[in-house]
This record gives C-alpha cells, sequence and structure tokens, in this order.
C-alpha cells in the first residue's frame, strides 16, 4: 500500500522516521555510542578477568587427561615461554569474553545508529536475522568446545616414546579460540543464504542447486575441524551443517513462493 508521501513506496518501504541530520551531527552521535560500547567494553573485560582462572582451566582439561593418560604429568603441561605470556594470555581470554558480556550494549548502541535510517521491512528482517543468527553461533561455539578436547588428546596420542607435550600457551589459545569461532561462524553460514534470498540475490532453487557442493564441502570441514580417527564427532559435524543448509534452501523456497504469489495477486487485475 502507497503512502500519500511516496505513492510509489509501499508502508513497509517507507523510513520509520524523517530524521535529517547533518554530517557533523552524525559524526557527533557516532562518537557518543562508540563511546558507550568502549566502555562497556572494558567493563567487560574487567568483569572477564576474574573469569580466566576458571576459563583457563576448563580450556587446559584436555592436557590434564592426556597427562593422565600417558603418565607424564612431569613432560605434559602448558608452558609459557616468555616474561609476560601469562599476562598476555589472561588479556587475550578477557578480550574475547569481554566482547560477548558487552555484546548487548554494544550491539544496540550499533542498532540506534543505524535504526532511523531503516525501513519498517528492513528492521523486521534484521530483527528476524539476530534471532537466528545468534543462537545458532552459540550453538556452534559449543560444538567447537565439544570436539576440542577430543582433537587435543587424538593429536597428542602421536607424540612417539620418550617425547614431550609443551603447549605453548599463545598457540594453544590460539588454536582453541579459532576452532571455537570457525565452528560457531559456519553454523550461521545458513542464515546468510537466507539473507540473500530476502535481499533478492539467490533464489532458493539456486541455493538448493548447490547441495551437492555444500555436502562436499560440510564433510570436508567437518573432516578438517575434527580428528580423522574420531568418525562420529566428523558425522555429527556434518550431519548438523548439511541438516541447515537444507533447512535455508527450504525456508527460502518458501519465501519465494509467498513473493510469487503476493506479485500475481497484484499483476492479476491489472492483467
Amino acid at each position: 500500500m502507497a503512502t500519500a508521501e511516496h505513492p510509489q513506496i509501499g508502508a513497509d518501504d517507507a523510513p520509520r522516521r524523517d530524521k535529517r541530520m547533518s554530517l557533523g551531527q552524525h559524526l557527533v552521535e557516532l562518537r557518543r555510542r562508540f563511546v558507550i560500547g568502549a566502555i562497556a567494553l572494558v567493563i567487560g573485560m574487567v568483569v572477564a578477568y576474574f573469569l580466566t582462572d576458571w576459563i583457563i582451566w576448563a580450556m587446559t582439561e584436555p592436557i590434564r587427561v592426556v597427562a593422565a593418560q600417558r603418565d607424564m604429568s612431569d613432560k605434559v603441561g602448558l608452558m609459557f615461554d616468555t616474561v609476560t605470556s601469562a599476562f598476555d594470555l589472561r588479556l587475550r581470554i578477557s578480550f574475547a569474553i569481554g566482547i560477548l558480556i558487552s555484546a548487548p550494549v554494544w550491539l544496540w548502541q550499533l542498532w540506534a545508529f543505524l535504526m532511523p535510517g531503516l525501513t519498517r521491512k528492513e528492521v523486521r528482517y534484521t530483527i528476524g536475522f539476530v534471532a537466528a543468527a545468534v543462537p545458532l553461533f552459540f550453538a556452534g561455539c559449543y560444538v567447537g568446545w565439544w570436539i576440542m578436547p577430543h582433537i587435543v588428546e587424538l593429536m597428542a596420542g602421536f607424540t612417539p616414546d620418550g617425547g614431550a607435550n609443551w603447549f605453548q600457551a599463545k598457540y594453544y589459545y590460539d588454536f582453541v579460540f579459532k576452532l571455537v569461532l570457525v565452528v560457531g561462524v559456519s553454523f550461521v553460514v545458513p542464515v546468510f543464504l537466507v539473507a540473500l534470498n530476502l535481499a533478492g540475490i539467490m533464489s532458493g532453487k539456486a541455493i538448493l542447486k548447490s547441495w551437492r557442493i555444500a555436502v562436499l564441502i560440510a564433510v570436508a570441514f567437518a573432516g578438517l575441524a575434527t580428528p580423522a580417527a574420531d568418525v562420529v564427532s566428523m558425522l555429527l559435524l556434518a550431519g548438523i551443517l548439511i541438516v541447515l543448509f537444507f533447512g535455508a534452501a527450504g525456508l527460502s523456497m518458501l519465501f519465494d513462493r509467498r513473493r510469487a504469489k503476493r506479485t500475481a495477486a497484484v499483476l492479476g487485475p491489472i492483467a
């Protein structure tokens, strides 16, 4: 339905409010919201710093398992090879956890800055995207955290007799963090496919036609993210990714059908 001011623009495509600001006012508002987000991040990092002992303990549980299995407690452990490496590790953990803790604040600041220029339809799409992406991302992070100990224990099993497993703290943390992050992001990829469909860039049929490539990528990714000997973890991760892909394809095809019906309803009387 067209508005009186914009007869060619539907209500869903009209801006939520007409609030014109100069470039200087936009920059001032952006700086204010950036400062608020930065303060929230610093507070989140301070809070997270007090959780680093528990996080390091949980993160290094696979190392203790390896030490117990091989009866080599004096040759297996986390190594801090510089004077500041222990502090650096806590700081890196505090930054990563601080981002998560302060996410509601800085995400809201970003949303409040962009929201006045969004149409009602864009607002609904953004809310739907966040509502779907956030739970899937944390579910992926949980799966990454779940498979991480299996990888560490399996890789340590290749250490020859007489060898030692001293894991350098910096690289061990990078391994854990990147694994959890990559698996978390992989769970959000189907949401991006749906977003591309809603934006009119890809149709549901086009997404579905690429199912062979998607299955191959899912299996290859699961094979790289999990140990070769842990077939159960690999199949579970690949299965979840494949189900998410087909769910995104099916949802996109449903949206295409609804758009086609609306277009036919509009063009029908004219024809």
